[in-house]
């Protein structure tokens, strides 16, 4: 009982990989017709499936106290393919899809590279439940799925700003800005501001603009950290 108790956590979070590697797939089918929807959208679906699974383990691990070593590194190993690759596949069909220059689509390996350097970061430094340092890259996959959603609806994107996102937003994961999480030690207002105010914020966002509010909403939490550290640090 106590063994699988342990495992339930893990088998979470490979569905977390499966979904990523999934999504993949479904990316490298482009914009072939699949239940309704074009092969494309499963793909950013199927990243959200990830996400949701990302989110779970770790509800799971706690709630269980099922913590292991092993645990950790299944994680990070899983979270590259699903916000590290399954990103920069549907990026790269996204850009030549929309006829996007094919030289753009050969960069986005670096959300792979950064976003591979991010956990293999976070796996090594202390920890700290106060705030990120960098990105994380479940964010960053959101990003980029959104993204995916305004190029497409765009359709066609200015070179030097497909350029500019991939360099910032790749920046940003290696990167030592600190983000604040959303971890709540009481449900008031008072010292959780910057918290609600992303929370009744993203539904709005994705509300307004569909998909493409996810981009957005990442836009508006890179923004208001960065606000709430130089407010901090004056």
């Amino acid at each position: 009982m106590n063994c699988i108790k342990r495992n339930i956590p893990n088998a979470i979070t490979c569905l977390n990989v499966v979904s990523g590697t999934f999504a993949v797939l479904a990316a490298l089918h482009g914009n072939a017709p699949w239940w309704g929807l074009t092969a494309l959208q499963w793909a950013w679906i199927l990243v959200g499936v990830a996400a949701v699974a990302d989110f779970c383990d770790g509800l799971a691990a706690r709630a269980l106290r099922a913590y292991s070593p092993l645990g950790k590194e299944l994680d990070s190993l899983c979270d590259l393919v699903s916000f590290g690759l399954a990103p920069a596949v549907i990026t790269a069909q996204v850009i030549l899809l929309n006829g996007g220059a094919p030289w753009l689509a050969w960069c986005t390996p670096l959300i792979t590279v950064c976003g591979a350097l991010r956990l293999a970061r976070f796996n090594v430094a202390p920890e700290d439940n106060s705030a990120f340092t960098g990105l994380p890259i479940p964010a960053n996959a959101i990003f980029w799925v959104g993204f995916a959603a305004w190029y497409t609806d765009m359709g066609m994107m200015p070179t030097w700003l497909t350029l500019a996102c991939l360099l910032i937003f790749s920046w940003l994961m290696v990167s030592p800005l600190r983000l604040f999480t959303l971890k709540f030690r009481t449900w008031g207002w008072r010292g959780n501001a910057h918290r609600w105010t992303l929370i009744a914020a993203a539904p709005l966002l994705v509300l307004c603009a569909g998909v493409a509010g996810l981009m957005w909403t990442i836009v508006f939490y890179v923004a208001l950290s960065a606000a709430l550290q130089a407010k901090i640090r004056k």
